[in-house]
């Protein structure tokens, strides 16, 4: 089982849009060398809703080459088409992920028995680890506990990032799930208490600033140690809130390239940070001592 911080990477990109392989690079063994327990590639922090496919794929195909096996690299390969996820999933397999992060279907608003029989085709159609992703306040469908443990009982679903910030769903899917499914949060901000209640680690955005402190409170509130985990997550509350002061990812790509790892490229729709937003963002990162 992957445990721990798994960061939601950010793809850097140059200013004009471009992605840069460069940065991306150099950014993997930044996580590499503080401690990040695996990383996700394009998922919704890397910015898949603006890549296109052959982009989508040489972004996982580049970061599993970058780490080279050194921790497990998730991607990203969701769709509101269940043959397109199905696709993605494929080539994901083909480029070497190690698992598959595959958010439900948005916009189109599929009911349970549509997210099982999905979820299903999928996990039929490439035999590689798959994680359920939940996050309602971005798809308009939410997954139910219910759902999740049916799916729990496909051999190659392994786990789920339960991203709605409810605590209470971490015992209610354990329990229809069983000690062997993988629980994570998709949510910083209550990262520390869902481990602390039997999650399994945090699909991170904050990781991708503080990677270190991330795994380290992760680490110690998964093994129940709750005053060293309280104690790290005081220094990243405020990054944990400051960096989602505008859509996501666009307070985290500013962060990054403050720290000198990448360039100012972001894809429209989404913009740069706006210069009053600047102050806020800087101070959680001191606060977090990583400026």
């Amino acid at each position: 089982m992957i445990q721990g911080s798994i960061v939601a990477l950010v793809t850097p990109m140059y200013e004009n849009g471009a992605v840069d392989k460069d940065s991306l690079k150099k950014l993997v063994d930044y996580h590499l060398e503080h401690g990040s327990d695996a990383l996700v590639a394009v998922g919704t922090t890397g910015e898949s809703a603006t890549l296109n496919e052959d982009e989508h794929c040489d972004v996982i195909k580049s970061i599993v080459d970058y780490v080279a096996g050194k921790i497990p690299v998730i991607a990203g390969t969701g769709a509101n088409s269940t043959t397109e996820a199905i696709t993605l999933t494929r080539k994901a397999k083909q480029a070497g992920a190690d698992a598959c992060l595959i958010v439900t279907p948005y916009y189109n608003k599929p009911t349970q028995e549509g997210l099982y029989l999905h979820y299903q085709a999928i996990a039929e159609a490439v035999d590689i680890p798959q994680i359920l992703y939940n996050v309602p306040g971005r798809t308009a469908c939410d997954m139910l506990p219910e759902t999740v443990g049916r799916l729990s009982h496909i051999k190659n679903i392994i786990g789920v990032k339960e991203a709605t910030g409810d605590l209470s769903r971490v015992k209610t899917i354990r329990d229809l799930a069983g000690i062997d499914f993988a629980i994570y949060t998709g949510d910083d901000a209550s990262s520390r208490e869902f481990c602390l209640l039997g999650g399994n680690g945090t699909i991170t955005v904050t990781g991708n600033v503080a990677p270190r402190l991330v795994h380290e409170m992760i680490m110690a509130a998964i093994t129940g140690d709750k005053d060293t985990a309280l104690a790290i997550d005081i220094k990243l509350a405020d990054l944990h809130k400051n960096l989602f002061i505008q859509s996501n990812p666009i307070p985290v790509k500013w962060a990054v390239a403050e720290m000198g790892l990448m360039g100012k490229g972001i894809r429209l729709p989404l913009t740069w940070l706006t210069e009053d937003c600047f102050t806020v963002v800087r101070d959680a990162m001191r606060k977090a001592e990583v400026i």
